[in-house]
């Protein structure tokens, strides 16, 4: 599904933008922007020219706003590797012209997006924050409308020089500001949609917003985007009783260039000889074998049990904590930007967004 145009929205607050600061908000999709039809009762898409009726806190902004929103709107579960690329695209022609930016997004794949667009939009100096709801805007009880709120200011704050405070890709949500590619989502049926299980929120938003300025994450560099990614990359999950033809199919997918392996635990994977060889087949093949745990929180060490060490001697690639979401992403990433196998194996091991820590955080 493609995005066919976009409808631009010039929101006036009431109040005179004295600050000169202006938000952009990108509407992609997704619960967050429906709204209840008067006569049917049946969630409908929002009219976000009548957003200050249903957030009337934003009269209170010293700001400029402008939503663009995505036409045809997406379902999360629809967003794929061109949206994103569209994302990046809408930011680099705005980023001159804006303060910071809001993505509104479904909540189901948002972690993913948050991931891809960390790797994809290179040096920012400028946040990115998506946010969403459980709810509807325009339901009573609905945390988008707090959520949004909270967005808004943290993509409008600068510190003591006047630069933006947060640089990064975030995700907004209950009260928390998490590192886009640390997050996971973990609920559908609360509040409480998203944790970062590996890295601490990077602020809390109570009576006032408290940021730990020591865990933001800052470039230096001119900004780019990278809209290529690839795609020929897969996940295989660990489970007990799996096939060897299970296992064999998913590693001879045609055109097959890297696997984020789920493990167990530390990074644990069955001795069974026919996984080792499958596996080693694989690495041999030039294929990249990244190691992830199925664990929400801790780290992979391969060579912590005899059940990990034997995919660290065949070149499996371990990947520390990152999550899931961020993997994939950046494998994607890496094999569209890299020059070499190897040098997509290196990268892999190391920090480029904030997305991995220092193993010795783990030790002890």
């Amino acid at each position: 599904m493609s995005v066919e145009y976009y409808k631009t929205v010039n929101i006036n607050t009431t109040k005179p933008n004295s600050s000169g600061t202006s938000i952009l908000i990108i509407y992609t999709g997704g619960t967050i922007g429906m709204d209840h039809d008067a006569e049917t009762g049946s969630l409908v898409p929002f009219d976000f020219e009548k957003i200050i009726d249903k957030v009337p806190e934003l009269k209170r902004f010293d700001l400029g706003l402008t939503v663009i929103s995505f036409d045809p709107l997406l379902d999360s579960s629809d967003v794929g590797v061109n949206h994103w690329a569209i994302l990046s695209r809408l930011i680099e022609d705005f980023y001159d012209d804006y303060s910071g930016f809001v993505i509104l997004h479904g909540t189901d794949t948002m972690a993913y997006t948050a991931s891809a667009l960390s790797f994809m939009l290179e040096n920012l100096s400028k946040p990115v924050i998506l946010t969403g709801g459980q709810l509807p805007i325009g339901s009573p009880r609905t945390d988008a409308r707090e959520n949004l709120i909270s967005a808004l200011e943290i993509a409008s704050t600068t510190d003591e020089k006047g630069d933006a405070l947060v640089q990064e890709v975030c995700i907004c949500f209950d009260n928390k500001l998490l590192r886009g590619n640390r997050a996971k989502k973990v609920q559908n049926f609360n509040f409480t949609a998203f944790k970062s299980y590996n890295y601490p929120a990077l602020a809390e938003a109570g009576i006032h917003i408290e940021y730990q300025r020591n865990l933001l994450f800052k470039q230096k560099g001119i900004f780019k985007i990278c809209t290529q990614m690839d795609e020929n990359v897969i996940i295989l999950k660990l489970f007990p009783g799996m096939t060897k033809s299970y296992f064999d199919a998913l590693l001879n997918t045609p055109n097959l260039k890297g696997v984020i392996l789920e493990t167990f635990g530390a990074g644990n994977a069955p001795t069974l000889p026919w996984v080792t060889e499958a596996l080693k087949a694989a690495v041999d093949n030039d294929i990249v074998v990244v190691n992830i745990s199925q664990c929400t929180g801790g780290m992979v060490q391969q060579g912590l049990y005899a059940a990990g060490s034997h995919l660290e001697a065949i070149g499996v690639v371990g990947g520390g904590d990152m999550t899931t979401e961020a993997a994939i992403t950046k494998l994607m990433y890496l094999f569209a930007v890299s020059k070499s196998t190897e040098e997509v194996k290196k990268w892999m091991q190391l920090s480029l967004r904030g997305e991995l820590s220092d193993s010795e955080r783990f030790v002890g």
